[in-house]
């Protein structure tokens, strides 16, 4: 079943514009993605098909470390490197359309006029060849590469090598960053806080949301395979390998832990009871143990399914004893914290939403802001903002907004996670001056001027979007999530 490109990023091919991003990874395993039929196609672009060998050969290609990429989940990864695979298919594309091409003699002048490469003040084949070797990627490969990268920047040249920032332009980006702009403000902090969470409501949302309370308890077992234990040798050597694979097929096979710690005389380590933040059922962190293995036993879902771990350069077997699940009661301090966080954050929203209403309906003036802030025994006061520095009351973000507001007009501000919330009244705005031979314009005009280009680049990413038909075949794709 074929999907949209859109389905995983609603917009690609921007990010061809300025780059490639590529993101560090090893993948294994990958010989059984490739089958007859249609399951050897990952993607289509218009006609023209993308292969499933194509794309793992690039995966492969990466050749990078996992733990580069430890916050990043392998199916999002995948999504990620996918829709920039595509993205770049696509740019080729419309690069071969328009007509643009690197010849030798350019390529050999990109390369010759790289300083990387130079050696006393000139260009060194030796140097080159190095760095090839260093960095083990083929003469070809490396040269395909400059092409492209070459060939981008050719066409984001013509689509806005040339452009000019009217005055205008510096000027208005100057002052939505540069105003005195004096204000009204209420902190809707003690409003918010006005109303504490009853207990009914507490309780009604606790037993809506028993299932987010169940703390979870593993009992873990688990040896390090030492050299020294499986081969009687201090290295980690051909032999120590070779029977690593031996006690891991036979682990596979159905050999129980108990059953291959005896053949392999091995250690245990037994730990009892222990939860996600390796804590114990009195709230004791676990000390003894790193937490990259701790997270790698830990995740073992079945119990008495022992498997073989590589962590931090050393080799263990481990298994999940047993699983104990308890429901946190009500009157559990972190259970409370919860819900008393989350209905005081509800009511943030509502009280925003209510007044957001109001203020779209014309509810809110320098009157009715006095009487607001007098109903609810709130303080209305004053204050002359001068520069986008954050300050021990606004953060530059709000800043900005608050720039943003028109004299006489009241506006709700808030940061992302309505820790802070102000009702803002806009009285006046002064805006400074910007001389156009000082180093600020020049400043402005490279900040204007980059806003313009990306304005260009969105409305061209729209296009290609528009263009080129690209399908995703998400079978295909989900065996390849699988196959790592």
């Amino acid at each position: 079943m074929a999907t949209s490109i859109g389905k995983l990023s609603k917009s690609f091919f921007v990010k061809l514009l300025v780059g490639i991003i590529i993101l560090p990874f090893v993948f294994w395993g990958m010989g059984d993605v490739f089958r007859g039929g249609n399951q050897n196609v990952i993607a289509t672009i218009d006609s023209k098909k993308v292969s499933t060998q194509e794309f793992v050969s690039y995966l492969n290609r990466l050749n990078l470390k996992e733990e580069q990429i430890k916050n990043l989940p392998r199916t999002d990864l995948v999504n990620q490197i996918l829709t920039e695979y595509v993205g770049r298919k696509v740019m080729a594309l419309e690069i071969e359309k328009l007509g643009i091409t690197i010849n030798d003699n350019a390529l050999r002048n990109i390369i010759k006029n790289d300083k990387i490469f130079f050696k006393d003040e000139k260009f060194s084949r030796t140097e080159y060849e190095k760095f090839l070797l260093k960095s083990g990627v083929s003469a070809p490969t490396f040269e395909a590469n400059i092409v492209e990268q070459e060939s981008r920047r050719q066409l984001l040249s013509s689509l806005a090598g040339g452009i000019v920032v009217p005055d205008y332009l510096v000027k208005k980006m100057f002052n939505k960053e540069n105003q005195i702009k004096t204000i009204k403000y209420i902190d809707l902090k003690k409003y918010h806080l006005n109303k504490k969470p009853s207990q009914e409501e507490l309780k009604e949302l606790y037993d809506r949301n028993k299932k987010v309370f169940v703390e979870e308890f593993k009992s873990i077992e688990y040896v390090e395979i030492t050299p020294q234990a499986i081969t009687g040798e201090s290295e980690y050597s051909e032999a120590f390998f070779k029977q690593l694979d031996i006690l891991e097929n036979k682990v596979l096979d159905g050999q129980s832990f108990n059953e291959a710690i005896k053949e392999n005389n091995l250690k245990i380590i037994t730990i009892n009871k222990v939860d996600i933040n390796k804590r114990d059922q009195n709230k004791k962190k676990l000390e003894k143990l790193s937490d990259n293995l701790f997270k790698k036993i830990y995740f073992i879902q079945k119990e008495k399914e022992p498997q073989v771990i590589k962590t931090d350069n050393k080799y263990y077997l481990a298994e999940i004893k047993s699983i104990k699940k308890n429901t946190k009661p009500m009157n559990d301090p972190e259970v409370l914290k919860a819900l008393n966080t989350q209905l005081i954050f509800k009511n943030k929203i509502d009280n925003n939403t209510s007044i957001l209403k109001d203020i779209s309906m014309g509810g809110f003036d320098i009157t009715k802001i006095k009487q607001f802030a007098k109903k609810n025994n709130l303080e209305l006061k004053n204050y002359e903002l001068t520069d986008l520095k954050q300050n021990e009351i606004f953060t530059e973000g709000i800043i900005k907004r608050i720039f943003l507001t028109k004299d006489n007009q009241v506006d709700l501000i808030t940061n992302s996670n309505l820790t802070k919330n102000f009702l803002v009244l806009a009285v006046s705005t002064k805006y400074k001056n910007i001389e156009k031979s000082s180093n600020e314009f020049e400043r402005y005009e490279a900040k204007a001027r980059l806003d313009l280009i990306n304005k260009i680049y969105q409305a061209f990413d729209d296009q290609l979007n528009q263009k080129y038909k690209v399908e995703l075949n998400q079978k295909t794709i989900d065996r390849v999530k699988n196959s790592f």
